[in-house]
Parts: C-alpha cells; structure tokens; sequence
C-alpha cells in the first residue's frame, strides 16, 4: 500500500468508531461512489427524512436552482455588495464544499455541482497514475458491525498512529491559551484538561499532513489565477516535503500547530453552544457556564477564538487565514440556518446536510484543505481539493452521527 493512501485510509477507518451504517460509504470518492451506491439499500436511510425530501423535490426541478429554492432561507451573514468590496484580483473566492462536490447519490436527489474554482481537479486522476490503488474497492460496509464479514482488527488503528504527535497536545495547547486572568484561565483550559473529548479533529488533520507529504506538489506557479496560489513556501531538503523530511520539519510544526487552532475553535464553539442550548452537561461534566456564570463562558469563548485568530496569523500563509476565517463565518451561519429554518426545513434532508456542513463539516474540510497549502500544495491542485472533499463528506458523517446518538445513547454516555 503507498503511503498516502495508508494514512487516508486510516482517516477513514475513525469512521468505524462513530458510523455504524451504510453512510460510511460518504467517504468513497464522488468518481467511484456509483458503485459503492449499489451495495446499499435506499430504504435503509439513516433517518425517515429521506422520505420527506424525495416527496417534497418530485414535483420539483432537478436544476441546481430549482433545488436551491426548496432548500428556504440560506444563512446570509454577508451580504454579496459587502463581500465583493473586501476582495481584490487575489483574494481567494471560496465556495461552500456543497456547491463543489457531491452531497447526495443521484437516487436521493443529488447533483453534481457544475466546475468552478475550488474542484476543477475533482475527477482528476494524476494521483493514480502509474500506482496501483490498493483503496479502489475498499468499503467499510464490508466490515463487522457495519454490514460485513471482515475483523475490523485487521484495519490500522488510526489514533495509534499518531499518538506520538498528539501525547503532548493538551500540556501544549493548555500553555497556549493561558492567561493572567485565574478564573478567565480556568474557564477556556475546561475543554483541554479533563474533559478533552475525542481530539477526532486534531487527528484527521495529523494522518492529513501524513498523506499529503507523501505526494509531490502540481507546478502551478506559473498561473497568476488565484486558485492556483496559497502554497507555503517550505524549507526542507530538496525543497519538497516527503514522507523522509516531513516529521520535525517547519511544515510538520504548523500543520501540528493547525490541528490545535482547530480544536481551540471547535471548543470555543462548544462554550458558547452550551449557553445558547442551555445545556447543563458536557462530554460528562458541568458546562463551562454552569461551572461560572454565563458571561465567563461567553469571555472564556470569546479569548479562545481570539487567541485561534492570533495562532493562526503566526502559520504565515494568508491563503490558510482566509480559508480557517471562512470556517469561523461558517459556525455562525449554520446557527442562524438552524434558527431560521421551518419545521418542514429542518425535515429535509439537502437542507439538515447544508446546516450540518455550516457546524460542523465546515470547519474539518477546511483544515483539511489547509492541511495541503501548509505542505506545499495550491488550493487548487489535486491534492488539497481531495483533502477538502474528504473532509467535507467525513464531517457529515460524523455530525450524522452525532446527531443518531441524541436520540439512541443515554445521557450519562453522551455528556
């Protein structure tokens, strides 16, 4: 097995720990997802409202249009006169994951997006050139637990191996949120102490910065298109990273430093959720705002995402700071979508996606994009459009399944 497939299959294979149904085929690229679509049941949908969305799109038009339409308010933080006055000739115009890949098989009502910026290189095969792929036929389906025969065992273990690199994570990333203020410390360290959850993110975007350091960058230097920038400059032996040169390297210190900006975001989000839902409990103690007040939770939140801002600025590739604010603009919007939206909305299934793009699958398919510009890779080459559509369709599952256990695991378990 090459190497970068190893480490994408390893990624992969999280899903196994969170999915236990047939979506784990989400993760098959768009170009092979016709055939992995026929080993599934439509009427084993995750939720009944598939139903409701196929119902409701067959008097409809199949057009890209027609479909934007019956998915109802849209979570406009900006207007499009605002946003076009903050851009110039190469500032990066990036497009949500849903308008650039595949959301749905066609049976469920999906479309193919039309090419544009951002997966021009979707169905691009330069990667499989010359090297057989060993991943063109394996599905997760055809594992124990979820609908096969195969010993999950015999898959690597994907938090194995990378446990090296995420040992030191919460000492690191708890110095780097400290501040003079003890109770405002206390508040924002919650999430890095105790109760540091899965680090499902951090991990990705570590077995990410593997694979993608063990394909050679496209030369696309030579355009002046903006989709063809946004590549780090990096410092290694021979001027490319490789599998050889990658670990301890400039590019492997930011892209580690990448997975803790993310975790930094998603817990900020986390605090200041809890407040909005009310929540009590979180990953199995008191929320932040339970264990302080609603306004330390809220500050707590507030420096976190300052603290991420200022993190982020130190990678020095504004390619990756327009790309990870966008995600922060994404988290706002998928909660205005939710407070927006109708109950008939939220019973569609496009409409349940796009909102759970704007949470949560948002925020992975862009660090997973980041990823590849801090390794030398364009935003628009091959590799980082492969690395934001995996990401896209791995934050969906795993929001997807989040959301199952709302309903199915007991409160104790959930947190």
């Amino acid at each position: 097995m090459m190497t970068a497939s190893k480490y994408v299959m390893a990624a992969s294979i999280i899903a196994t720990m969170t999915i236990m149904t047939p979506t784990s085929n989400a993760f098959a690229p768009r170009q092979c997802s016709s055939r992995v679509i026929q080993h599934v049941q439509s009427h084993n949908s995750l939720m009944q409202m598939n139903q409701v969305q196929k119902e409701i799109h067959a008097t409809s038009s199949s057009s890209n249009e027609s479909v934007s339409k019956d998915l109802g308010p849209q979570p406009v933080v900006v207007s499009k006169e605002s946003e076009a006055l903050s851009h110039s000739r190469t500032t990066m115009k990036l497009t949500p994951s849903f308008n650039l890949f595949q959301m749905l098989p066609d049976d469920e009502g999906g479309l193919v997006p039309p090419t544009i910026a951002g997966n021009e290189l979707r169905d691009s095969d330069i990667l499989k050139v010359g090297v057989p792929d060993t991943l063109w036929d394996m599905k997760l389906s055809d594992y124990k637990g979820l609908g096969g025969d195969k010993k999950i065992e015999t898959l690597p273990d994907p938090f194995q191996m990378v446990e090296k690199e995420l040992k030191p994570f919460s000492d690191s990333i708890q110095e780097l949120v400290s501040t003079d203020q003890p109770i405002l410390s206390m508040a924002a360290k919650h999430f890095f102490q105790k109760r540091h959850g899965k680090r499902f993110r951090p991990t990705i975007i570590q077995l990410m910065s593997k694979a993608v350091a063990a394909c050679d960058p496209e030369n696309m230097k030579a355009s002046d298109r903006w989709q063809d920038s946004g590549a780090s400059d990096v410092d290694v032996e021979g001027g490319v990273v490789t599998s050889t040169n990658h670990k301890g390297s400039d590019v492997w210190r930011k892209q580690a430093e990448l997975g803790q900006i993310v975790e930094i975001i998603h817990s900020a989000s986390l605090i200041h959720d809890d407040v909005l839902d009310e929540a009590d409990t979180r990953r199995g103690g008191e929320a932040v705002h339970k264990l302080y007040s609603n306004k330390v939770a809220i500050l707590a939140g507030d420096y976190l995402l300052a603290r991420a801002s200022v993190l982020l600025a130190r990678l020095e590739n504004k390619a990756v700071v327009q790309i990870m604010a966008t995600s922060l603009e994404s988290l706002v919007a998928g909660e205005i979508m939710q407070l927006k939206s109708s109950p008939e909305e939220l019973l569609q299934m496009e409409s349940y996606l796009r909102k759970s793009y704007y949470k949560t699958a948002s925020l992975v398919c862009y660090a997973c994009r980041s990823t590849a510009l801090l390794g030398g890779h364009a935003y628009g080459s091959t590799v980082a459009t492969a690395c934001e559509e995996f990401g896209f369709h791995m934050g969906l599952a795993f929001q997807i399944q989040d959301d199952i256990l709302d309903f199915t695991a007991a409160a104790d378990i959930l947190g």
